[in-house]
């Protein structure tokens, strides 16, 4: 039963990426946040797909520390829930992605339809350089930008080094952060198929201030912060 539903979602999810990103290329022409609503469509409906689904919901802690002012947001990736969870949860924003995902087909050209930040993660200080020239163009914009620290995907439990790259975006722009720490490799573990039921807890931290500070310092910080309360939420 599990094998079904799981393929049930995935063609529900493949349609709807197919649909939502025609019409996204079809709105091109107009203004960013037009689009980015088009695209939180997405979201939307595959939040709810999953959830009826796959039995798959979320429990939302921390939604008061959102801020009113453009931020940086710090996630864990566990999974692709949280792909379309942050655009149902947050303004309009933009992510930072390994160019590679633009090319898959409907999927890639979603993304970008939102103008990310497109990275050569081999380019290394290159690479960096445009997270921080791009990314607070896009800021200051009004646009929040969406940051993975540890750069992939990460099984439950597990750890990965944090980059520098978000942390020297947030000291140089000076915009804050706003840490999410969530569980939903749980229930939708990287390289796995079958999604299991349940219920994902997302936790959204107090910001973290930037100005004035190094990145160094920042991000340990947000590092410090994500992880005790993965911590939590994992054993729970």
């Amino acid at each position: 039963m599990a094998f079904l539903r799981s393929l049930l979602f995935t063609l529900v999810m493949a349609t709807i990426t197919i649909v939502i990103s025609t019409l996204g290329i079809l709105a091109l022409p107009l203004p960013f946040k037009f689009r980015w609503h088009i695209i939180r469509l997405w979201s939307v409906l595959n939040l709810w797909a999953i959830d009826w689904i796959c039995g798959i919901r979320y429990e939302l802690i921390g939604e008061e520390n959102i801020p009113d002012e453009t931020s940086i947001i710090f996630s864990k990736h566990q999974s692709t829930w949280e792909t379309f969870a942050l655009q149902h949860f947050f303004p309009p924003q933009v992510y930072v992605i390994k160019r590679e995902l633009l090319w898959i087909p409907f999927f890639g050209w979603g993304i970008a339809i939102l103008n990310p930040i497109a990275i050569d993660r081999r380019s290394g200080h290159s690479a960096i350089r445009q997270v921080v020239e791009k990314g607070t163009a896009r800021l200051k914009r009004g646009e929040w930008v969406v940051i993975f620290p540890e750069g992939t995907r990460v099984r439950p439990g597990e750890k990965k080094r944090y980059k520098m790259g978000g942390a020297i975006l947030a000291a140089e722009s000076g915009f804050p952060i706003v840490p999410v720490a969530h569980n939903a490799g749980m229930y939708w573990q990287k390289g796995q198929f079958i999604k299991k039921p349940g219920t994902i807890k997302v936790v959204i931290g107090p910001v973290i201030q930037s100005q004035g500070r190094k990145a160094e310092e920042i991000l340990k910080d947000v590092e410090n912060w994500i992880e005790s309360t993965m911590d939590v939420i994992t054993k729970q």
